[in-house]
């Protein structure tokens, strides 16, 4: 990574959003030699109130911990992409869990890639995982923090004896997300 990268993810609580940027966050700052930092967003309800993690990615020290206008918007619910879809800067990526989220109106230059998390987690038998199958999404789609790294604290993070589960879930969007790529050249 030459630059900084500002990074939100964005959804609903109980979609494992802040767990995800916390995976982003922990591959960079202690895989990566990055310097990270990661604020939350929560709304007042526990389940299904609005949620939003921020991570700033950055080579060098980072003195400003806001994301103020994202290099990459990943966005798990309508709300989410109605709410953050303007922040953007131009040629922003924006990542969404396509059966979730319809990206309309798609400001100008911004790179859009969609993928069906929630089925790709029910595959595996576990909904809850489409945090995950969208962290390896984005690690398809992004070079923001190493393959390793992100897998190294993937496994540092979630609970224990779900590794593989989650491992799976990140291979799974990984996969969709090289093929997608591939497609598209």
């Amino acid at each position: 990574m030459k630059q900084r990268v500002e990074l939100k993810i964005g959804g609903f609580g109980g979609q494992g959003v802040i767990l995800a940027g916390m995976i982003m966050g922990r591959g960079a700052a202690i895989h990566d030699g990055l310097d990270a930092t990661l604020t939350q967003s929560f709304g007042p309800e526990a389940r299904g109130g609005a949620c939003s993690a921020q991570v700033v990615l950055s080579p060098d020290r980072n003195l400003y911990p806001c994301v103020s206008h994202p290099d990459i918007l990943v966005v798990m619910s309508q709300p989410a992409y109605d709410k953050f879809i303007g922040e953007v800067k131009p040629g922003a990526l924006l990542l969404y869990e396509e059966s979730l989220v319809k990206p309309e109106p798609l400001p100008p230059g911004v790179k859009a890639y969609g993928i069906p998390a929630t089925q790709l987690a029910e595959e595996l038998g576990r909904r809850m995982v489409l945090n995950i199958v969208m962290v390896g999404f984005l690690a398809a789609l992004t070079d923001a923090v190493s393959l390793e790294a992100v897998k190294k604290a993937l496994a540092e993070s979630v609970p224990k004896g779900t590794e593989k589960l989650n491992l799976d879930a990140f291979q799974k969007g990984f996969e969709y997300g090289r093929k997608l790529v591939a497609q598209k050249k």
